[in-house]
């Protein structure tokens, strides 16, 4: 059952809204990115654990994360404000990561991770609604794109705030820790000081509106979500294309600076992706995301110099970019609107759980057959999931973005 688009939020508040909201998104991914990589290192040297601690954490971790983030979908859309649950999400997260700087055994690191997973579990679908509502809906493919472009920066800028740290401090990973809550403070601020959401009652609270069951989110919403599965279940770790990349010559002083090339390439991508989906339509823009991810694949399998890594890299990047947006906005379309909190969860959930298949089989027939066999099954996976979505009908829910081309988009305003 769906209802009407709730009234449009004037001009100001739409613009105010990404603007924080993506800005909360760049200084939080720069703080988790001043952390993140020097975890491993953290753990194994400083507190003495192994690989398969680190490995038992991670997983843990991320699990809670994926499982939350239904959780934080579910009270988006039974709670009068959504704002709050962000700021909640981004203060948890602010408030954990610098005590990792105190962790004297690897269970207190465990104990962090989880509470900022947590914090990113609750924070992720209020904070994709916010912004679905604070935008026209011929513009979500574009605000989306411009939130993912600025979380990607923050990855860019995160390892280089750890490296300046590092470089006053030598060999003071603590002291990283304890820094990154100078970028989490901001992400904080920006969320409470320039987000602004209209007080209202959840519409899901109102009669008529559905029980939030799987059934309610509409059969064109249910259709996408497992057939995203299947494509992430083609999507292993990237951790693996890094390892492919070593494989083919890359020397490992420049491991780094390819990846800050895949990120440069993700930010390039990510607006016009979101522009090509309010321009067309996001399930298109989604399967040509899809079709260069398989095409990469395949170039990964059967590559065998180093500058061929270099190109397949900054292409991985455009996957993303025609990717992340275009699926955000198409979720908002597709899902009735009273249950957008819901639909949210459930995708971003569905995606969290199907990422850890989809990285142990990889690595189990990279063991067994090598890279390229690998790479090559999980193209063809990527190739059934993109016939699925290019055979199966458009969702028929109200906001649903038509197949014929639009008016040239050039701004977020309408």
């Amino acid at each position: 059952m769906t209802t009407p688009e709730s009234p449009r939020p004037s001009r100001p508040r739409r613009l105010r809204n990404v603007v924080g909201l993506s800005l909360a998104s760049l200084f939080n991914d720069a703080a988790s990115e001043m952390v993140y990589p020097l975890l491993p290192l953290f753990l194994t040297v400083t507190l003495g654990a192994g690989p398969a601690v680190l490995g038992v954490i991670e997983g843990i971790a991320e699990s809670v994360a994926s499982l939350t983030k239904y959780l934080g979908g579910w009270l988006a859309d039974r709670l009068p404000r959504r704002k709050s649950l962000v700021l909640a999400g981004y203060g948890l997260a602010t408030g954990l990561r610098p005590l990792l700087a105190l962790a004297a055994v690897p269970w207190h690191v465990l104990a962090v991770r989880v509470g900022d997973r947590l914090g990113k579990g609750v924070r992720t679908a209020p904070r994709d609604v916010l912004l679905a509502e604070s935008v026209d809906p011929a513009r979500r493919g574009a605000a989306f794109g411009v939130h993912r472009a600025a979380d990607h920066i923050g990855a860019v800028i995160g390892p280089g705030l750890a490296s300046l740290v590092l470089l006053a401090a030598p060999g003071n990973v603590r002291g990283v820790m304890v820094w990154s809550v100078v970028p989490g403070l901001l992400a904080v601020s920006a969320v409470g000081a320039i987000v602004r959401e209209r007080p209202e009652v959840r519409a899901a609270k109102r009669s008529g509106e559905g029980r939030g069951r799987w059934a309610d989110l509409g059969t064109g919403f249910r259709r996408f979500v497992l057939i995203m599965i299947l494509f992430t279940l083609a999507n292993a770790s990237d951790v693996f294309v890094l390892l492919r990349a070593q494989d083919l010559g890359v020397a490992v002083p420049l491991v780094p600076i390819l990846w800050s090339v895949f990120h440069v390439s993700k930010v390039a991508c990510s607006v016009p992706g979101g522009l090509l989906a309010d321009r067309f339509d996001p399930r298109r823009v989604v399967l040509a995301g899809w079709v260069v991810y398989a095409a990469v694949y395949l170039g990964f399998a059967a590559a065998s110099q180093p500058w061929q890594a270099w190109l397949l890299m900054v292409a991985y990047g455009a996957f993303y970019g025609l990717t992340e947006g275009p699926e955000r906005a198409l979720v908002a379309g597709a899902a009735p609107a009273a249950l957008r909190g819901r639909a949210f969860g459930a995708f971003h959930t569905a995606v969290g759980i199907a990422a850890l298949p989809a990285s142990l089989w990889f690595g189990a027939v990279w063991q067994r057959w090598g890279a390229g066999p690998a790479f090559a099954v999980g193209a063809g996976v990527a190739a059934i999931a993109a016939a699925l979505l290019a055979a199966a009908p458009p969702p028929a829910e109200p906001g649903n973005r038509p197949l014929t081309p639009q008016s040239p988009v050039t701004t977020l305003q309408a």
